[in-house]
Formats: C-alpha cells, structure tokens, sequence
C-alpha cells in the first residue's frame, strides 16, 4: 500500500489520534474559518469535490490493509464537513452549527445514511460522510435564512 494513501486518508495522521473523526472535522473547520471571507461557491464546491475524490482513491488503497472503513480514514470527515458549509456564508457561528450537525448525523447515521457505507470500496467509506455533510447542509440552509 502506497505510503501517500496512508497520509492522506489519515489526514497527515489525525486518523491515528482518538477520536479521530471528530478532530478532521475540528481541523477542517479550522481551515474553513481561514478562508478569504465571501470565498465563491464555486470554489467551495470545486475543492469539496476534490477532496471528495482524492478521499475515495486513497480510503481504497488503504482498504486491503487497514480493514473497510478504517477508524484510521477520516478523509472522508473532512469531505463530509466541506459539503456541510457550501452554499453558506462562512462565519465562526454557521461553521461551529454545521460542526455540530454534521457530526450529529454523522455519528446517528439516520435516514439511509447507514446503508451506504455497504457500498464497496472507497465510496461506501466516503458516502454515508457525504450524506451527513448534505443533511446538515439542508439544515443550515433553513438556519441561515431563518435564524440569523
């Protein structure tokens, strides 16, 4: 297994650290509070979808050795938690709120969320993330209009 898989999947290792999903998507959140305000959607989506696909080609490299869906790939966390927040103007507030709903759906898995991590391979590691960052990204649509 490539070397580069590991890294990346792990996100420079943050997989190996307890709670490691929680602490991607803490970082990621991280990253997004330093990006330049009023960054365009499009930009936002262009580089969900490249994390996504980056997510997907190393979650299978690293399948046949570190199991399906390893606790160690938390890649997909990092797409999950981009997909929460597109479309959303990027404050500490909507971020922190997508944070918690993301993880909340995340970690509840509800409304077919499970049943996609049967999918084979790097896709069913990365979708159920996927499905949890668009659940919480509907949420913070009707948040962003309504509440604030």
């Amino acid at each position: 297994m490539s070397r580069v898989h590991k890294i990346i999947a792990s996100c420079f290792g943050i997989g190996h650290l307890k709670g490691g999903g929680t602490v991607a998507a803490a970082a990621c959140c991280g990253a997004l509070l330093l990006m330049p305000a009023g960054i365009d959607n499009g930009v936002m989506l262009l580089l969900s979808l490249i994390i996504t696909d980056i997510g997907v080609w190393s979650a299978s490299g690293v399948e046949g050795e570190w199991g399906k869906d390893s606790s160690r790939v938390v890649i997909d966390e990092v797409a999950g938690m981009c997909i929460s927040v597109l479309f959303i103007p990027l404050t500490w507030v909507t971020i922190a709120v997508a944070f918690i709903l993301f993880r909340a759906f995340d970690i509840l898995k509800p409304l077919y969320i499970r049943r996609l991590e049967a999918v084979p391979g790097g896709w069913g590691v990365m979708l159920d993330d996927l499905a949890a960052g668009i659940y919480a990204n509907i949420v913070m649509q009707i948040f962003v209009r309504y509440m604030l």
